[in-house]
């Protein structure tokens, strides 16, 4: 049914992926699918860091090298054969990165977390709200 579930997770917000890993995991359990786990850096610019370049580049690192210790941690929770688990780390928004990924993988559907709604975002977080709002796929949005 679902070989290719793709669940953006924020690294430093692990308590909100937690459900949505649970519902991924079930699924994938079910039909023998993959997991795609993906983080997403913000993209960086001598502009955000005041013109010194080596600085935002040090931030890039430090981020990637940061996402994927905690995407591997989250891995290593799951109970899922590894080799169903596939971690990536992309750099830009959100929402972008996470519709390209999701186009490129061909994954069926996209497993998002959420909470701290409000009314601008028709009862969702921002990024989940445009990720339901873009995707090609069917997203489900645990809470």
């Amino acid at each position: 049914m679902y070989n290719n579930i793709l669940v953006p997770v924020d690294v430093y917000e692990i308590g909100l992926a937690d459900k949505a890993l649970l519902h991924a995991q079930f699924l994938a359990q079910a039909s023998t699918g993959n997991i795609h786990l993906l983080y997403v850096t913000p993209a960086f610019s001598a502009v955000l860091t005041r013109g010194f370049i080596s600085d935002a580049r040090k931030m890039e690192e430090y981020l990637i090298n940061n996402g994927k210790e905690k995407l591997a941690a989250l891995a290593k929770k799951m109970t899922l054969d590894p080799q169903h688990i596939h971690l990536h780390i992309l750099s830009g928004n959100i929402r972008d990165r996470v519709i390209e990924l999701a186009d490129d993988l061909k994954a069926e559907v996209i497993i998002v977390g959420s909470r701290n709604p409000d009314i601008q975002t028709h009862l969702l977080g921002s990024d989940a709200a445009s990720i339901v709002r873009y995707a090609h796929v069917p997203v489900f949005v645990i809470r």
